[in-house]
């Protein structure tokens, strides 16, 4: 498992058997979404909770090519955690 999937799955108390949903759509999760792109060298400083969202692979994709809905991601996911600020 990838270290920003443990990341994730730690902090919601998500377990083998447990299937996580997408935040944006309710469907299954499948990929843990970077919502500040990791870029080139790594993820070393983009692995903490509140820029890792579960999302399932259609989500996935749309907030890799669309800035506006990566945007919305992030403001959702905050909320999920308690931290976002209107």
């Amino acid at each position: 498992m990838k270290k920003h999937t443990k990341i994730y799955t730690k902090h919601f108390k998500i377990g083998e058997q447990d299937t996580p949903l997408c935040e944006m759509c309710g469907s299954p999760a499948v990929d843990v979404h970077h919502i500040e792109p990791r870029g080139m060298g790594g993820s070393k400083t983009k692995d903490y909770i509140e820029n890792l969202a579960g999302l399932c692979r259609s989500c996935h994709n749309k907030a890799e090519s669309s800035k506006e809905f990566n945007k919305e991601v992030k403001n959702k996911h905050l909320k999920i955690l308690g931290k976002w600020e209107s």
